[in-house]
């Protein structure tokens, strides 16, 4: 009856955003609804939408709670692969916030707009 249609997320500079995440996924970024929507199309009809906030947006302070996430978003990448693919969303303006030490199997980062994210060992 109900299925799950787009995850959405607000931001400033929503062309720059989706750019960042498509480059990141190996997706395509498709044209939105109007100015302030721009969707980034992957596999199976997965999609991510980012939002423009004309004014007043806040990033999420990660990991303090004055502004808090309210949503992040997990990427499954092979124990292999893991420091490639920080390279790659670190090259692409992500910021490492949280490394995993040898004992948590994610490393969390900021997005260029501040959104946090995690790279999960699968």
């Amino acid at each position: 009856m109900i299925t799950l249609g787009v995850t959405v997320l607000d931001c400033p500079d929503h062309a720059a955003l989706a750019e960042f995440y498509a480059q990141m996924l190996g997706w395509r970024v498709t044209e939105g609804a109007d100015d302030d929507w721009i969707e980034v199309a992957g596999p199976n009809g997965r999609t991510l939408a980012f939002q423009r906030v004309e004014s007043g947006y806040r990033p999420p302070q990660w990991p303090g709670q004055d502004v808090p996430q309210q949503l992040h978003l997990d990427f499954d990448v092979a124990r292999a692969d893991i420091d490639e693919a920080e390279r790659k969303v670190v090259g692409l303006g992500a910021k490492l916030v949280q490394h995993d030490e040898g004992v948590r199997d994610f490393r969390v980062y900021l997005d260029p707009a501040g959104h946090p994210f995690c790279l999960c060992l699968k």
